[in-house]
C-alpha cells in the first residue's frame, strides 16, 4: 500500500481552480513511476511518466519549451533507479510528484526543471557542475538551494543550518522557497508510513516554520493543504470532528450557500457584469476555526463565494451590486484590492445575509488576483527575465544575484541572520519571526517607508532604519507628537526617530521589554552581551538625581530699575507664572501692598483678572536691558544630559538661579530654569541652544495656567 493511501491526513490534491480540479483527477504517482521503470520513451519525446507534467505546465505555458523537462527527467530518472521510498515506491515518484504540484500551480519551466532535478545531487552521484553543465546556471542555483546539509557534517545544527542556506537562497531567488514547499508537501501527504514520533517532529517544523514561509509568499494552495496535513497529525481527535462535520454538512439535502451563490449571479446578470461565481469550500482549519469563532455552524459556515471578474473596476461594480442588492455584513468588509497584504494577496471581502440568518463571507476578485491569491511568489515566474522575455538559459554566476521584487519580511530576515550566528538563537528565533504574521507599513519623514511586523515598537523602527546606530536614538515623533520608544505603532503611522549626538549613548535594558523584532533584540542583547557592566545595572536615563537649587536670597525678582509704571511710589514684579522680558507687550495689575505685577498680554492671567474687573495699570519697560527669566525644558533621558543642557546655557551667558529636574517617566525628563541674563535680547539665542543639545526636544518660557 503507497504511503499516500496510508496518511489519514491526506485531504486532497493542491490545484488552482476548481475547473482544474474536476479535469485532472488524483495521479497514481506510483503507476507513473514503475510505468517510467519498464517504459521506453522514444528519443527526443516526452516519456509517458511525466505527461501529467507536460500537461500542466501547458495550460499555463502554451509555448513552453518542454525539451529541458525532458532532460531533467532522464538525469533524473536514471540517478535514481534503484532507490524506493518507505512506502515502496520508485523514489523518482517524488521528485515527479513536486514537480506536478508546481506545474499545477503555474510555475515556469526552469523551476519545473530544477524540481525534477531537486534530489539529485543530495541523494545520487549527480554534482552541481554537472547540472550547471547540462541545464545552466539558474538551474543549479535552484537545486543548489533545496539541497540539505549533511548530518555527517553538521550534526544537530543540520535541519536548521539547512533551512538558514535555502533562506539565503530564497533572497535571491524566492523560486527556491517554492520548490521546497512543494517538496514538504508531498512528503506530508506520504507521512503516514513514518513512525509516530518522527510524523509529529516533521508536523510542528512545517507548521512553525514551512507554513508561515507559504503564507507569507502568498502559495495559498500550499499553504492550506499543509494546514489540513499538520492538523490531522497535531490533533487528530479535532481533525476528526471536524471532518465528521464537513461530511455531515456535505449530506444535506439543502445547500443555503448554492442558493446565495444563485441570487447573487442573479443580481449581477440584471446589472450585466459579466463575473463568474464560484463555491469555495472551506479547508478543515479553516472550519474549525470558524466553529470556534461562531459557535454551533450553519450551513453557509462550510464554504465562501469567490466572484471571478475581468478588471479591477468591475470588483467594485460587483461590491456595489452585492452591498444594493442584498443585505451587507458592514463590519466584514476588507479591501485589500486598495491595500494589498504583503504576500501580495489582493481581493475584495464582503459578507451578505439572508432573512433566515444565514451569512455567506463572498471574495471578489479579478481571474489575475485569483491566480496570484493561490499561487503566490509562484505565479511570478522568473524573476530575472523582462517582460514577454523567456527566461535565459544561463544566468551570470557573478555572486551578485539580486531579485529587485523581494519581499521586505524577507530583507528583515536576512539582515537579522547574519547577527545570529550561534544555530541554536537562529532557530529559535527564526520561528518567533515566522509567528508575527501580519505586517504594517510606516513612514518616515524623508518619504522612505519601513515595513514592520504587526506589533511593532518606536524601537523597533529604529533599529529597523538604522541598524546598530540605533543605540542612539533617545525618542520619536509619531504622526508629529512626541512619544515613548515603547510606543506600539500602527499601520500607516509617521515616524520621525530623533538621534542623539552623544558617543556614549547606549541603549537600555528595557527596550529588550519593548523589542518586537528579531534585529532589535539581536542588537540590544549583542551589545549587553559585550558590556557586562552595563547590563548589571539598569541603565537610567538621567544620570544626576533630582536636584532642586534653592534660590539665593539676592535672587528677588527685579522692580522699577527695568519697568516703568505710572504709579507714583509703587513697587513692580515681573510675574512668575509669565516671566515677561524686554521687549514683550505687557500689562500691569495692582495688587495688595502696593505692589503692580507685570504680565506678558499673552498670560492666561490676564484674561481671568480681566474678567474678574481688575483695573490694569500702564506699564513699560525702562532703560536697563538685563532680565530674570523662567524656562521649561523636556528632554529624553540619557547619560551626561544634564552637563550637556547646563554647559549650553553657560555658553550663551545664562546665569542659573535655580534648577529642577523632575524624576523621568517613561524616558522623559522635565527641567525648570530660572536664568538671568546680561540683555533679554539673548533670550532667543539661549533658548535655540538649549533645543540643540541632544535628547532636548521642546524649550519653552515659563507660562503657568
Amino acid at each position: 500500500m503507497s504511503a499516500e493511501a496510508t496518511n489519514p491526513a491526506t485531504p486532497g490534491p493542491v490545484v488552482p481552480t476548481a475547473a482544474r480540479r474536476k479535469a485532472r483527477p488524483r495521479i497514481d504517482l506510483r503507476r507513473l513511476g514503475r510505468a517510467a521503470l519498464l517504459g521506453n520513451a522514444a528519443r527526443g519525446k516526452l516519456p509517458d511518466a511525466i505527461g501529467h507534467v507536460a500537461e500542466a505546465h501547458r495550460a499555463h505555458h502554451p509555448d513552453a519549451d518542454l525539451e529541458p523537462l525532458r532532460r531533467a527527467w532522464v538525469l533524473a530518472e536514471s540517478s535514481h533507479r534503484g532507490q524506493m521510498r518507505k512506502s515502496g515506491e520508485p523514489y523518482i515518484t517524488h521528485p515527479l510528484a513536486v514537480t506536478l504540484i508546481l506545474a499545477e500551480l503555474g510555475a515556469e519551466t526552469t523551476t519545473l526543471t530544477a524540481s525534477l532535478l531537486h534530489d539529485t545531487v543530495e541523494d545520487t552521484d549527480v554534482t552541481l557542475d554537472q547540472v550547471r553543465e547540462q541545464f545552466g546556471e539558474e538551474v543549479r542555483y535552484l537545486v543548489d538551494g533545496v539541497t540539505k546539509l549533511e548530518k555527517v557534517d553538521y550534526g544537530a545544527a543540520a535541519e536548521p543550518e539547512t533551512f538558514r542556506k535555502m533562506l539565503v537562497a530564497t533572497g535571491s531567488d524566492v523560486r527556491v522557497m517554492s520548490i521546497k514547499l512543494a517538496d514538504r508537501l508531498h512528503n506530508m501527504r506520504t507521512l503516514g508510513v513514518m513512525r509516530p514520533e518522527k510524523q509529529e517532529r516533521i508536523a510542528k517544523v512545517t507548521r512553525d516554520v514551512l507554513i508561515p514561509l507559504a503564507e507569507r509568499l502568498g502559495v495559498q494552495a500550499l499553504k492550506t493543504e499543509l494546514e489540513d496535513l499538520v492538523f490531522a497529525i497535531l490533533h487528530p481527535e479535532e481533525y476528526a470532528h471536524t471532518r465528521e462535520l464537513i461530511a455531515r454538512n456535505a449530506a444535506r439535502a439543502d445547500d443555503p450557500l448554492a442558493d446565495i451563490a444563485d441570487e447573487v449571479r442573479g443580481v449581477l446578470r440584471e446589472a450585466d457584469i459579466p463575473a463568474e461565481v464560484l463555491i469555495r469550500p472551506r479547508h478543515f482549519v479553516s472550519v474549525h476555526r470558524v466553529g470556534r469563532k461562531r459557535g454551533e455552524l450553519r450551513g453557509a459556515d462550510f464554504g465562501r463565494l469567490l466572484v471571478l471578474v475581468n478588471e479591477d473596476a468591475d470588483c467594485y461594480a460587483v461590491l456595489g451590486e452585492l452591498h444594493t442588492c442584498l443585505t451587507p455584513v458592514v463590519s466584514e468588509f476588507k479591501d485589500f484590492i486598495a491595500v494589498p497584504k504583503f504576500n501580495l494577496y489582493q481581493s475584495l471581502h464582503t459578507a451578505v445575509a439572508r432573512a433566515d440568518g444565514q451569512v455567506a463571507e463572498v471574495l471578489i476578485r479579478t481571474h489575475q488576483m485569483h491566480k496570484v491569491a493561490e499561487a503566490g511568489v509562484v505565479a511570478l515566474g522568473n524573476p530575472y527575465a523582462p517582460a514577454g522575455e523567456a527566461p535565459a538559459a544561463d544566468a551570470p554566476d557573478d555572486g551578485e544575484r539580486a531579485d529587485p521584487t523581494r519581499p521586505g519580511w524577507l530583507s528583515r530576515l536576512l539582515d537579522w541572520q547574519k547577527a545570529a550566528p550561534d544555530t541554536d538563537t537562529f532557530w529559535s528565533t527564526l520561528r518567533e519571526d515566522l509567528a508575527q504574521d501580519r505586517e504594517i507599513t510606516v513612514f518616515r519623514p524623508d518619504g522612505g517607508t519601513l515595513g514592520l511586523p504587526e506589533g511593532a515598537t518606536c524601537v523597533d523602527a529604529a533599529y529597523a532604519q538604522y541598524g546598530e546606530d540605533a543605540h542612539a536614538c533617545i525618542g520619536a515623533r509619531v504622526n508629529g507628537r512626541l512619544a515613548t520608544l515603547s510606543t506600539v505603532l500602527k499601520d500607516g503611522d509617521s515616524v520621525q526617530l530623533l538621534m542623539g549626538q552623544d558617543p556614549a549613548s547606549e541603549p537600555s535594558r528595557e527596550w529588550l521589554d519593548h523589542a518586537h523584532t528579531p534585529a532589535a533584540r539581536i542588537a540590544i542583547q549583542r551589545w549587553l552581551a559585550t558590556h557586562p557592566d552595563s547590563a548589571e545595572e539598569p541603565h537610567t536615563p538621567v544620570t544626576v538625581p533630582t536636584r532642586p537649587v534653592p534660590e539665593p536670597q539676592s535672587a528677588a525678582p527685579r522692580t522699577a530699575s527695568a519697568v516703568v509704571v505710572d504709579l507714583p511710589d509703587a513697587t513692580v514684579r515681573l510675574a512668575g507664572c509669565c516671566t515677561p522680558v524686554p521687549p514683550d507687550e505687557v500689562t500691569g495689575f495692582a495688587v495688595r501692598g502696593g505692589v503692580v505685577t507685570v504680565h506678558r498680554l499673552a498670560c492666561a492671567s490676564v484674561a481671568h483678572m480681566k474678567g474678574s474687573g481688575r483695573p490694569e495699570t500702564a506699564v513699560s519697560w525702562g532703560d536697563s536691558t538685563a532680565c530674570r527669566v523662567t524656562l521649561f525644558a523636556e528632554s529624553f533621558g540619557r547619560p551626561h544630559l544634564l552637563a550637556d543642557l547646563t554647559e549650553a546655557m553657560a555658553q550663551e551667558g545664562a546665569e542659573i538661579v535655580s534648577a529642577t529636574v523632575e524624576p523621568p517617566s517613561e524616558q522623559r525628563v522635565r527641567h525648570t530654569y530660572t536664568v538671568e541674563l546680561p540683555d533679554a535680547a539673548h533670550l532667543p539665542a539661549l533658548m535655540r541652544a538649549m533645543r540643540n543639545v541632544p535628547g532636548v526636544y521642546d524649550v519653552d518660557r515659563a507660562q503657568h495656567q
